[in-house]
């Protein structure tokens, strides 16, 4: 069979196969998954069903239990004692005891008296020490529900007891016990019915036998083995023989119970070796849990004769695809077969021998061998193409080829052959500062620049467009011959990139147009200046087209003009000193305006700006700062002479220069003024005792007077005078307080000639005088 009908018929088969296998191992998972739901439903359906009618009876034996506890006559009852001889009212309380029989059969039920120490049961009467069940009341005091219900086996608390004189006329006989079944659930009532750690007065307990509450249980063997558990995990409404047997199981329902909090829920296990289905709910009632469990062989059971049946019909496709793949396979085959006899004529002694792997690569190889050669040779020359305009271009603008040798070569590179007049176009992007772009992203916008100006020029009037350094350079070819008219067409050209780049890119940009020229080979004169032109944005701004002619030196600058910045340049270093930012900014803003002013040439700018640098430098060096650690990198010389705009000199002035310089002077003047500071409060403290003055504190620190109090004035808050008068009152009042100095003898001590100017000045500061203090203070 040939190779390529073998892979056809395989590739045939597993299109038709593979939905197939797929759709029936779907349909069987779905399957399964649905009968498993479904019985999980069931389960937890028959669980609660199952739930629902024990309730049923234990609510409606609770709110009947409910409305005997709080009848008038227990009410009455529990507030006085009882004897043999109360007969009437000791079967009335019984006959409320069988009322309670109308809702389920009660295996016993009695009513205790703590206070009064008196019980009364359905069938009998007596002390709380007659009937031996002290220990199980006393148990139930540990509850702090006022209704709870207890499972219990009570077998070894069956008692016989007599009964009491003196009810009936019978003679004393033996007593009926109170609890007739081994096995009962306990209702039991705190009276009053009052949640509280107080003792109760009495009990109303009811037992209900497990086999009565057991036949509601579900017996139905789909749902498995059905018991109920106590909120201590023991067994009961079930048979003991299953004992032990679901010990494990239990104890993972009620770890699942407390860690999620969840009252019902299914899962997988393993008991005795099988696995089985566990569906779980616990009551709200009283906390019992009802668990049902179910083999999984017994649920999977209905599973397996489904997969029976998915296998079978699935086989049958499987046939049935085979057949149709291999007719259809034979069919589809035979318009390759002609074509393969076809290309076979086309044998030529260079094809390539050897055992060829299938029919479609013979054919291939055989039509290759035709086309080969010049599909390649096309397609090296179409890639190439653009590549070597931009180069050929670049080497033209930097003046790497003469007229003659673009003459002999130009003509490969489809350039424009005929024009009156050529011009230069220089496009470069003002500032990425505020764009949505980074400093990494330039070279990709260069690119796209180049690209978008590739599309929007038609290739009749330009040159291949080149990126150059920083820039993107496109040569203009014009039929027109006319200056004016040229100048004005260029223009339109730059204006209609530069809207377009604002457009798409959103970039700010600008272009630089040279003279317009004829001869080919002065396009490096022409490209260098177009550069020039560009560098009139310094004086005129960003985002503008500039011709060359429109930016000529207007002359020589005034030598007024450098006097005057140099004052500015003064005021502007005084302000950075002081720290103020708005002072710096004002005479920043008339600095330059001046420049503006005066509209210096482009090439003078630089000049005056790093003149301007090099003062910043000066204030920070002044400081004793080091200019790389407090300004950073961005302040550097050469950084300044990439700007190219005023705008980006500006911003680079105030954000990398006046702020880092200011901030720096503070710190500086900050930490000098603290020193001072100390300094003068260290004169005050060895020197008060003398004749001390801000005078003598100037000499001794070495600096103004006026100067010393603004100083002292920032850091302490009051004046020298003020500071000094406080700290001597400050040594008056310890001496007062702990010496028995004279007055005048502490004005001495503190300098003053004159006792009368010591007590004003102590009352001016302390509000009193220096005998009332010392009183006050003793």
């Amino acid at each position: 069979m040939p190779k390529y009908l073998l892979r056809l018929l395989c590739f045939t088969m597993i299109l038709g196969a593979l939905p197939v296998i797929v759709i029936g191992s779907v349909s069987y998972s779905i399957a399964s998954s649905d009968i498993e739901q479904k019985v999980r439903e069931s389960n937890l359906q028959i669980l609660h069903q199952t739930q629902m009618r024990v309730e049923q009876v234990l609510r409606s034996l609770q709110l009947s239990s409910i409305q005997y506890v709080n009848s008038p006559l227990v009410l009455q009852a529990m507030k006085k004692p009882l004897d043999s001889s109360e007969f009437q009212e000791i079967r009335d309380l019984t006959s409320g005891f069988n009322n309670l029989q109308s809702v389920t059969n009660i295996d016993q039920a009695y009513l205790v008296n703590l206070d009064e120490d008196w019980v009364v049961s359905m069938r009998s009467f007596g002390k709380l020490d007659d009937f031996s069940i002290r220990d199980r009341i006393g148990s139930y005091l540990k509850y702090t529900n006022s209704l709870f219900w207890v499972t219990q086996n009570v077998s070894s608390t069956k008692e016989s007891i007599p009964v009491s004189a003196g009810v009936g006329e019978a003679a004393q006989e033996q007593a009926p016990t109170l609890i007739s079944s081994d096995n009962v659930v306990s209702m039991v009532f705190k009276i009053p019915m009052i949640p509280t750690n107080v003792k109760p007065k009495g009990f109303l307990v009811i037992d209900i036998a497990d086999t009565e509450l057991s036949t509601f249980l579900s017996r139905n063997p789909n749902s498995g083995d059905m018991y109920v558990l106590d909120r201590e995990q023991k067994y009961f409404l079930n048979d003991t023989e299953q004992d032990g047997k679901y010990d494990t199981l239990n104890q993972e329902i009620h770890e699942k119970v407390q860690t999620t909090g969840q009252s019902e829920g299914f899962f997988s296990a393993e008991v005795e070796g099988s696995q089985v289905a566990v569906s779980y709910r616990q009551s709200p009632l009283n906390g019992w849990l009802y668990v049902s469990v179910v083999s999984l062989s017994q649920i999977t059971a209905q599973s397996q004769k489904i997969a029976l049946v998915t296998g079978v019909a699935t086989l049958v496709m499987l046939c049935l695809t085979g057949l149709v793949a291999f007719y259809g396979s034979r069919k589809m085959y035979s318009p390759i077969s002609r074509l393969l006899q076809f290309t076979k004529g086309l044998d030529s002694p260079m094809a390539p021998s050897g055992r060829r792997q299938d029919e479609f690569i013979y054919i291939e190889e055989r039509l290759s061998t035709l086309f080969s050669s010049e599909k390649t040779m096309r397609e090296q020359m179409k890639g190439q193409h653009v590549h070597l305009q931009e180069f050929f271009m670049t080497k033209l603008l930097t003046g790497k080829i003469s007229e003659d040798d673009f003459r002999y070569q130009g003509q490969l590179y489809d350039f424009p052959t005929s024009w009156a007049r050529l011009g230069v176009l220089t496009l470069q992007i003002d500032t990425l500062e505020g764009t949505r772009y980074e400093e990494q992203d330039r070279d990709l916008l260069l690119f796209a620049l180049n690209n978008m100006v590739a599309e929007l020029l038609p290739s009749e009037i330009r040159f291949a467009p080149v990126m150059i350094d920083d820039a993107q350079v496109t040569v203009l070819a014009s039929v027109l011959d006319d200056e004016v008219q040229l100048k004005e067409w260029m223009h339109t050209q730059a204006e209609m990139i530069r809207e377009r780049v604002v457009t798409y890119l959103n970039l700010p940009v600008s272009i630089g147009i040279s003279r317009s020229y004829s001869a080919i080979g002065d396009s490096p004169r022409a490209y260098q200046e177009s550069r020039e032109a560009l560098q009139g944005r310094v004086s005129l701004g960003s985002r503008i087209i500039l011709h060359y002619e429109d930016i000529q030196p207007r002359g020589q600058t005034e030598a007024a003009l450098y006097t005057q910045l140099r004052m500015i340049e003064d005021q502007l270093a005084s302000a950075l000193k002081q720290g103020d930012e708005e002072k710096t900014d004002a005479y920043f803003k008339q600095y330059l305006s001046l420049l503006a002013d005066k509209k210096l040439h482009f090439s003078e700018y630089p000049v005056i700006m790093v003149q301007l640098l090099s003062r910043v430098y000066q204030l920070v060096q002044e400081q004793g700062g080091n200019v790389a650690e407090v300004l950073g990198e961005k302040a550097s010389m050469a950084r300044l002479l990439k700007l190219s705009t005023l705008d980006e000199m500006t911003n680079w002035f105030r954000k990398c220069l006046f702020q880092p310089v200011i901030r720096f002077w503070r710190e500086q003047e900050e930490s000098q003024y603290l020193n001072i500071a100390r300094r003068m409060i260290r004169l005050i403290e060895e020197r008060y005792d003398r004749e001390l003055s801000l005078e003598a504190c100037a000499e001794e620190l070495n600096f103004h007077p006026v100067y010393l109090s603004r100083v002292f004035k920032k850091e302490a808050g009051v004046n020298f005078t003020e500071y000094l008068a406080e700290y001597r009152m400050e040594k008056a009042k310890t001496w007062l307080q702990t010496t028995n100095l004279k007055i005048s003898e502490i004005a001495e001590k503190l300098n003053y000639t004159n006792p009368t100017a010591f007590i004003r000045t102590f009352r001016k500061i302390t509000g009193t005088t220096p005998g009332k203090y010392r009183e006050q203070q003793r």
